[in-house]
């Protein structure tokens, strides 16, 4: 199989296997007006697949969604052919309007002008709780 290569754009690489179009939903990239490659179940060396995202456009990406989804992936950015910056994921210190708090008594749940505003608590077990309530995020939490 080929997949052109990118003049200009980003790639989004080693995102754990299955988890591309959860990526491709949560970033809009259906909203793109341009060509949006998404490869899955890429055989790796550091894991036995992985799946890829080319994206042939310069845009801005939200690094936080990326970083709360898996911290292997990799974002590089691509100009004239070549990579001019590569960026490794961590955890966000704080999700501003990524996370939404599910607790109903939540300020953010009342008042809709709120920011959604979750922070990171435990990194080892990768724990994020709401500024406002305490209410624990799981990953079956809507992202915004």
């Amino acid at each position: 199989m080929n997949i052109d290569s990118i003049n200009n754009g980003i790639v989004i690489d080693h995102i754990e296997a299955g988890k591309s179009m959860e990526i491709y939903k949560y970033l809009g990239l259906e909203n793109l007006d341009c060509s949006v490659a998404i490869i899955k179940n890429v055989k790796s060396k550091k894991s036995e697949k992985k799946d890829i995202i080319k994206i042939d456009n310069d845009m801005d990406i939200n690094m936080d969604i990326l970083g709360y989804i898996d911290t292997n992936i990799t974002v590089n950015i691509i100009k004239d052919g070549k990579i001019i910056k590569k960026a490794h994921m961590e955890l966000p210190e704080k999700l501003v309007n990524i996370v939404k708090c599910e607790n109903p008594r939540c300020i953010t749940t009342e008042q809709q002008d709120v920011d959604q505003i979750f922070e990171l608590k435990d990194r080892k077990n990768k724990i994020y709780r709401c500024k406002y309530c305490e209410a624990q995020a799981k990953k079956n939490n809507s992202i915004i």
